[in-house]
């Protein structure tokens, strides 16, 4: 116990090492601020939103709930509400909740067009990224790390004392050394976000994921350290080194890699889902309705026989135009979200290679914010609009009226459940790398002792 403070009063009174620590801890602090406060005016805007949803859909309620009402305009005018809280961990690893729709009003028109007409975004101002833990995690922590452990071989070399350190009896100093700064860099780290996920109330299974997530991240940069470290003779070769495997660790290979998967993956955009879908709705315009309807009866073979009506336009039939159109387009949107899906899956694959990008992955998949939480959002939307749309069939196509009373029976949105896990791939990935890297670097460190070189 003894050697340990003796060890921790060397980094106290190394200016580099407190102001380093000191750093990382403001950094992980002002991140785990930041990311609070973000999911705190999320959550008021969907406060916000929701009152005056309830006084839009009030007012269109004593417009058309008459006792002869038309549930033609009840449908087309009610807008639902739908949103996505944001987890109770996202506050670490925002993800997509910087870019994606958290609210979302739909009605019992063609969903598609709905789904991806708030997809657009600045590419502006989404390319910078989020400040978040995560981010202090995976691109800044590491930076910590080779300030504090670029010099722990060749620092004692160049100041002669490291022919004194290997005649010393005694085993474990190197462990020593390097398991102390790895505490004190995980300690800065894991407090602040500790402190966030108590205010938060996080799930502790969640919380106890990431902190393992990020030891193992910083075990596997304390390794690179050890064993670059252990290779070269000078601290200022280590260091440019060390920045060197920073740079194309953190920055080079994961471009290289994302430009490679979006080049081998190409995918559309949601919009042009939405484009095809209203071509499709006001071609049907010029399409007999006889046609519309036996394209619409083959899914739902439960109206057939009541498509009659008299006149040009009855709202029976321009639902069913926009659910045609829905039906048309599912195609290109099941591509879309399979070309999404596909680019997700080599990225994790890219992350048994490439640390920060499995820690990266690591961390948004427990908080529920990477695209599989935004899939999940737009399923229960897609869920909640064919409640909806069968809700106002009965009514549509059976000419009852639509009372203020039925008003009050429209399915209500029920907010889906967090789907965030543990992908223990990459979590795998990460142990195998970190302890590989402690093992060499500790190996090679040994053998400096074993033969007394300096």
């Amino acid at each position: 116990m003894s050697r340990v403070r003796a060890e921790l009063r060397l980094i106290l009174r190394s200016p580099l090492g407190v102001l380093a620590l000191a750093l990382l801890l403001a950094l992980s602090s002002l991140a785990v601020w930041s990311g609070i406060a973000q999911m705190e005016r999320q959550e008021a805007t969907i406060a916000r939103v929701t009152a005056e949803q309830a006084r839009d859909f009030a007012a269109v309620a004593d417009a058309y709930g008459k006792p002869d009402g038309d549930a033609g305009y009840a449908a087309y005018y009610s807008f639902l509400l739908t949103h996505d809280a944001p987890p109770l961990l996202a506050f670490a690893a925002i993800g997509q909740r910087d870019i994606q729709p958290f609210v979302l009003r739909v009605r019992a028109l063609g969903l598609q067009q709905q789904l991806y007409d708030a997809e657009a975004i600045n590419a502006e101002l989404a390319l910078p990224g989020v400040f978040d833990w995560a981010f202090v995690l995976v691109y800044l922590a590491p930076v910590i790390v080779i300030a504090l452990s670029h010099d722990l071989v060749t620092g004692e070399r160049e100041g002669g004392r490291l022919r004194l350190l290997l005649s010393m009896p005694g085993r474990g100093l190197w462990r020593r050394r390097i398991g102390l700064r790895f505490a004190l860099s995980f300690g800065a780290v894991s407090l602040p976000f500790l402190v966030g996920a108590l205010v938060t109330t996080a799930p502790v299974g969640g919380a106890v994921a990431m902190l393992l997530a990020a030891a193992l991240y910083l075990g596997f940069w304390f390794g690179v350290a050890l064993l670059v470290g252990s290779i070269v003779r000078a601290s200022a070769t280590a260091a440019a080194s060390l920045i060197g495997c920073w740079i194309l660790l953190t920055l080079v290979f994961p471009t290289l890699a994302n430009a490679a998967i979006a080049r081998a993956i190409p995918t559309g955009k949601g919009i042009d889902v939405t484009l095809a879908q209203r071509e499709i709705v006001h071609h049907g315009w010029d399409t007999s309705k006889a046609d519309t309807f036996a394209r619409f009866f083959v899914r739902h073979p439960e109206w057939r026989g009541r498509e009659g009506f008299e006149g040009r336009f009855h709202w029976k039939w321009y639902f069913a135009m926009h659910q045609v159109g829905d039906e048309a387009v599912a195609g290109d949107a099941a591509a879309y979200r399979a070309s999404l899906t596909a680019r997700e899956t080599w990225t994790a694959r890219a992350g048994t290679i490439l640390p920060g990008v499995a820690a990266q992955g690591v961390l948004h998949r427990i908080a529920d914010t990477d695209p599989f939480g935004q899939f999940a959002y737009q399923d229960s939307i897609a869920a909640f609009h064919d409640r909806l749309r069968r809700f106002f069939y009965p009514y549509l196509f059976a000419d009852r009226p639509f009372t203020r009373a039925d008003f009050d029976r429209i399915p209500a949105y029920t907010p889906r459940a967090p789907s965030g896990s543990l992908p223990s791939a990459s979590l795998l990935a990460l142990l195998i790398a970190a302890a590989l890297l402690l093992a060499i670097g500790g190996v090679r460190v040994g053998r400096i002792s074993g033969t007394g070189r300096a």
